[in-house]
Formats: structure tokens, C-alpha cells, sequence
């Protein structure tokens, strides 16, 4: 009578366990693509940072660098959305003039310092509204357009003041009323014109990058 081959048996169960426990490697395009969308936003971020017109009575100049923020959070998503601009914050931190060709502490923690830090909170924000509303590529609604744009008032604009202002007023040693002239009520026109047009081609691009979004978050 043949005993039964143990040693075979057993290797064949280790086998099996350690195909149980590979764990699966994003594919490289997965990396690539990711690097891809992040540089090509934190660059359009650069870009519209540099379109600046500066006002005599403040400090805080206009410039387009919050419909960038808006765009890289609706339409990359939470994570890379946040990342594109947090990239440019720290690099510009580091030294490197990105920031309407400035850069260093003393631009991050100038007067301006507390609408730059709020720029990865507010692309994050709007990308994890964005995130919900266009899931599997859902089609831009009268719905989706009321919570989009509210979205982007509230995390947008509304959020970039609540950084901003009391920092603006601490650091030029103004009133909160003061510094709310400023800082605050002359840009709200232009808030709410560039919100707007980052709530229209939001609605309509995020559709048309769900599934490459998809792949590359790996779900």
C-alpha cells in the first residue's frame, strides 16, 4: 500500500497561500498618469498665478489663481486635485517663484500667506463634492449644478476668506473690518464670475474623465 505524498500535498498548499498574498502593483501607466494630471494642474495653477493686477489700497492683487484651484479640485478629485496645488505650495515655500514669480516664507507667510494655505483645502473640498456627484461618469443635472456651485461658493470663495482675512489682518495690523475691505469685499465680483465659469466647464469635462480618473484611483 503507497502513503500519500505528504511533501508534494503541503508544497502544493504553500503554493496556493502564496498566491493568496501577492499583492497587486499598480501597472506603471497607472504612476504615470497620476504624475501627469498633477504636473499639468499644478502647472495651469503657475500659470494663472502670473496673471496678477495689483490694486493700490492692498496688498492682495487679482489674479486667477482660484478658478485654478477650483479647476484642479472638479475635475482631478480629491487626491490629486489637492496634491497638484499642495505640490506648488511647498515648492514655492522651498524658495522657488512660482507664485506670481515669488517665493520663500516670507511670500507664504506674507500677507497673503492665509489664502495660499487654503488653496489645497479648496481644491481638495470641491474635488470630494465633485467626486460624489459625477461618480460613474453621471451626467451634469440641474442638481448637480445647484451642489456644484454651491460647492464651490462655500469651498471656493467663502473657505478662501476664512484663511485669509485674519491673516491679512494680523499681518498688515488691520481691523477685521479693515481688512475685510481690503481683502474681501473687492474681489467678490471676480470670485463669483470665475466660480461660475469653473462650475460650467466642470460639469462639463468631469463626465467625459470618469473612467480615466477611475483607472487611475484603481478602483
Amino acid at each position: 500500500m503507497s502513503l500519500p505524498n505528504r511533501s508534494s500535498s503541503a508544497s502544493s498548499d504553500a503554493g496556493r497561500e502564496a498566491d493568496t498574498t501577492v499583492i497587486r502593483q499598480p501597472a506603471p501607466s497607472v504612476w504615470i498618469g497620476k504624475t501627469v494630471f498633477t504636473a499639468l494642474f499644478a502647472a495651469l495653477f503657475i500659470a494663472f498665478s502670473y496673471v496678477s493686477v495689483p490694486l493700490g489700497f492692498t496688498a492682495v492683487p487679482i489674479t486667477l489663481q482660484t478658478l485654478a484651484v477650483m479647476l484642479a479640485g472638479g475635475l482631478l478629485g480629491a487626491r490629486l486635485g489637492f496634491s497638484s496645488i499642495a505640490l506648488v505650495v511647498l515648492l514655492a515655500a522651498a524658495g522657488l517663484p512660482l507664485l506670481h514669480g515669488r517665493g520663500g516664507l516670507a511670500t507664504v507667510f506674507g500677507p497673503t500667506g492665509g489664502f495660499i494655505w487654503m488653496f489645497p483645502f479648496q481644491a481638495l473640498f470641491i474635488g470630494m463634492t465633485a467626486d460624489r456627484l459625477f461618480r460613474q461618469g453621471r451626467k451634469a443635472t440641474t442638481r448637480t449644478y445647484v451642489l456644484l456651485v454651491a460647492s464651490i461658493l462655500l469651498f471656493g470663495i467663502a473657505l478662501a476668506y476664512v484663511g485669509g482675512v485674519p491673516w491679512y489682518a494680523y499681518k498688515a495690523h488691520l481691523s477685521l473690518h479693515a481688512a475685510l475691505i481690503g481683502a474681501c469685499y473687492p474681489f467678490l465680483p471676480g470670485d463669483l464670475v470665475k466660480g461660475a465659469a469653473a462650475a460650467i466647464l466642470i460639469a462639463a469635462l468631469r463626465p467625459a474623465l470618469a473612467v480615466t480618473l477611475k483607472r487611475l484611483s484603481g478602483r
